[in-house]
């Protein structure tokens, strides 16, 4: 199992292009993607837990209801959210998918992403559609990736590629995400491909498992998104036995699964808004998963610990307090931290207690652009791991004037 080059391209029979059609003032930025598959795929989907939710979504989850999809077309630069004609556009943003490859628009699968509450018309998807099906292409994830970003300041794409049952397998996929990310399924865009044969009930099983320890456990700023989704398509090309269980071939396929998606968390928490490091905790000695979960996430939402790694400054009392207020079942005074980078390690505290170490060298450890926060429990076995990133000015300064 090893990691790969090619996005939602590196799984057979995957088509990608992504256009400036208009829906952006900015023509130098593309704002429509299209991921297609050569023949119908299984396909599961997971969508944000926010009541006010973006029309794409609602059309999307009831083309997914039968479990099958073959094509994804997205947009950025207006999450067509609140808006009167919303179900209107989405679904005619799939009809358009229909009338110009012949793939039925209730298996093409909707997104959008960007400023919520703005008008929002078909024209621009009418005028493109032609450009964007001609310009299909098996090595074009990238200008998909470029389609559906916001303020996101870096390309997320990842592939993986393993063998089951004697072929060659591929998962593979590209999302957005740098603002109103919230550990809260979901969490952003994260578009997924697979050529692997499964069935739509084991897919939408899988996923759902896989994001209790992936999306579930990232946060940028603490907001959910109102149009967020993680959707996985599967076409079966690779030509393994089809799993319809939760067999061995189920669990390679989630390893390689998780593989995927937990890059991706890491992506996106180090593109976070304003961010310039990926801060990362992980709870080792829990009583249980439930309870180690809950301060991972904690310590990485909590604002005074993101500031903190901004500063470089050990400030490892945020940590337990953090910790304290989480409402997990923890005894305090058995808790240890850690601060550690590629620069090396500094204990900070040790049975919930500070102890003496070298302000020079943990500003040299927490100057690094990737931080780990190292918390033992000592109540128990479990563990878990979150990611986040630092606070900085300049998330202020981007949502500041997001909209104008």
């Amino acid at each position: 199992m090893k990691f790969i080059e090619g996005g939602v391209c590196a799984a057979y029979g995957f088509k990608a292009n992504g256009i400036h059609c208009g829906v952006r003032k900015n023509r130098d930025k593309k704002d429509v993607a299209l991921i297609v598959s050569d023949v119908l795929c299984n396909a599961a989907g997971v969508y944000t837990t926010n009541l006010v939710k973006g029309a794409p979504l609602i059309v999307s989850k009831e083309h997914l209801k039968n479990g099958k999809a073959q094509a994804i077309i997205c947009n950025s630069g207006n999450a067509n959210t609140c808006n009167a004609n919303g179900i209107e556009i989405a679904e005619g943003m799939a009809n358009l998918v229909e009338k110009t490859m012949g793939i039925s628009a209730n298996d093409v699968i909707v997104g959008s992403t960007g400023v919520i509450g703005m008008e929002m018309s078909l024209e621009p998807f009418e005028n493109g559609i032609d450009e964007l099906v001609a310009g299909l292409a098996y090595n074009k994830s990238s200008d998909a990736n470029q389609a559906i970003m916001t303020t996101d300041t870096k390309e997320k794409s990842v592939a993986v590629e393993f063998e089951l049952d004697g072929k060659i397998c591929h998962v593979g996929g590209i999302a957005k995400g740098s603002g109103m990310i919230r550990p809260n399924m979901a969490t952003m865009l994260v578009y997924l491909t697979s050529d692997v044969a499964i069935s739509s009930k084991m897919l939408e099983q899988l996923i759902k498992e896989d994001v209790k320890d992936s999306f579930n456990m990232v946060s940028v700023d603490g907001d959910t998104s109102t149009n967020d989704m993680l959707v996985l398509l599967a076409n079966g090309l690779a030509g393994n036995k089809e799993i319809d269980s939760e067999n061995k071939d189920y669990l390679v396929f989630k390893d390689a699964l998780a593989m995927c998606t937990q890059k991706l968390c890491k992506m996106m928490a180090k593109d976070g808004e304003g961010a310039t490091k990926l801060v990362e905790c992980e709870i080792t000695g829990a009583k249980d998963i439930q309870n180690a979960k809950i301060i991972a996430k904690s310590v990485i939402m909590s604002n005074l610990v993101k500031a903190a790694m901004f500063g470089s400054d050990a400030n490892w009392g945020r940590v337990l307090c953090a910790i304290g207020y989480s409402g997990a079942d923890v005894d305090i005074n058995k808790v240890d931290v850690d601060f550690v980078s590629s620069k090396g390690s500094v204990p900070v505290c040790r049975q919930g207690s500070g102890i003496p170490f070298d302000e020079d060298t943990a500003k040299v450890v927490l100057l690094e652009d990737e931080i780990l926060i190292k918390v033992t429990l000592g109540d128990g076995n479990a563990s878990a791991t979150a990611w986040g990133c630092d606070l900085t000015y300049d998330y202020v300064k981007i949502n500041g004037d997001y909209r104008t």
